[in-house]
């Protein structure tokens, strides 16, 4: 029997110093990534009160998206692979 393929979510990635200021430095997998960005959106409050698809950038999300100081979910998702090798 051939060994189980890892999906390409679950291949480790390695943030970018940028990115790892919030989900650490160590190689995880994207969906790790993703995880740990919500954990710190919502811990941190930016999701916005009106439209809670969007985010509000801190300071730390600012370098992550770009310098825009709000996005939406689905744009966060392909500012944040910009910073995944």
């Amino acid at each position: 029997m051939a060994a189980k393929k890892t999906s390409a979510f679950m291949k480790p990635v390695q943030p970018d110093a940028a990115l790892s200021a919030i989900v650490g430095a160590n190689p995880i997998p994207r969906t790790e990534v993703v995880k740990k960005l919500w954990v710190y959106i919502k811990k941190n409050k930016l999701q916005d009160a009106k439209n809670r698809r969007n985010i509000n950038a801190d300071d730390k999300l600012l370098k992550v998206f770009g310098g825009k100081k709000q996005v939406n979910m689905f744009q966060m998702t392909k500012l944040v692979s910009a910073h995944l090798k």
